[in-house]
């Protein structure tokens, strides 16, 4: 009986080779084409192919494990600031609601608290009838204030309100040029990999063909 080998665990494709069969793969599809579109089509390629190979040197990439695990994590990266953003955003919608209330509450109140002192019920309703845009106002924003705020709150934090929203805009600015960043670097990562599904799929008969030869064989 013969001895059998152990396994060795199957090795991660080298991307350097990949891009080049990628390369004939696309020459040998352009052949039936005009000879002028054969070498724009050609040019085209290779610029796709030497800035995929500049991208994966800079970034220490060889091999398909590795374009997997650099793509997995660039694109969490993206999804975890795209998260961060969306609290921001959250906040600051909350916040400017904040403001206009609170505004509101400020501008209408003495309106609010004349209302109140009038003791006489049909000028009171005169009253009421000539501002009844501002007190609804104000009543609005009682009500929403009271729903938003903690109890006790004597004082409206309007001033705190502001400097949070503008800090969060900041921030949120700063972080979309860089989620603009992290997106851009996930579309090359995945032109790579498109690049090099094209070249495993062309490998594909050939690596069948060798497999069944060498069955037949070791029969």
């Amino acid at each position: 009986m013969r001895e059998t080998a152990p396994e060795q665990p199957p090795q991660s494709p080298g991307l350097a080779n990949l891009l080049m069969k990628y390369l004939s793969v696309q020459r040998e599809k352009s052949r039936k084409y005009s000879q002028s579109w054969q070498r724009q089509h050609a040019a085209d390629e290779l610029k796709t192919v030497a800035k995929a190979v500049n991208y994966l040197s800079e970034h220490g990439i060889s091999t398909l494990a590795e374009l997997d695990a650099a793509l997995s994590s660039v694109s969490d990266q993206a999804d975890a600031i795209r998260a961060g953003m969306k609290t921001a955003e959250k906040r600051m919608k909350e916040l400017q609601k904040l403001m206009e209330y609170g505004r509101n509450y400020q501008t209408y109140k003495p309106i609010q608290d004349e209302y109140r002192q009038i003791r006489w019920k049909g000028k009171q309703e005169k009253f009421a009838e000539a501002r009844r845009a501002e007190l609804t106002l104000w009543d609005a924003a009682n009500r929403y204030l009271h729903a938003h705020l903690p109890e006790g709150v004597k004082t409206l934090p309007i001033s705190a309100w502001e400097k949070e929203y503008t800090a969060l805009k900041a921030q949120r600015e700063a972080e979309y040029e860089t989620l603009k960043d992290t997106r851009a670097e996930v579309a090359e990562l995945q032109k790579i990999r498109k690049c090099v599904d094209i070249a495993l799929r062309a490998d594909q008969p050939a690596q069948t063909q060798s497999r069944t030869k060498r069955q037949e064989q070791e029969r």
